[in-house]
């Protein structure tokens, strides 16, 4: 396989290294880190056929969940400035 010679800053390296896995080569983390990029267009279409309760019902859950996290969070908030 060739091999090209990369030049990073120091904070560069450093970032890609703490991105290191045990027994991961660099390549392997660039490989890693760029090949786990996403389109959102790759999505569309997933919820079709999928019937219009079985959206609301996520839809419903998602929000409640967004509400219970959004309650502890103001309760973590409290917590931190109570104790100075």
């Amino acid at each position: 396989m060739a091999v090209r010679t990369v030049t990073l800053s120091e904070d560069a390296y450093g970032a890609l290294a703490s991105l290191k896995r045990e027994g991961e080569s660099f390549s392997e983390v660039v490989r890693r880190l760029t090949g786990s990029q996403v389109l959102l267009s790759a999505f569309a279409g997933a919820w079709n056929g999928v019937p219009k309760e079985r959206i609301e019902e996520v839809r419903a859950f998602l929000k409640a969940s967004d509400r219970l996290s959004r309650a502890k969070l103001r309760r973590l908030g409290r917590g931190r400035s109570a104790r100075g």
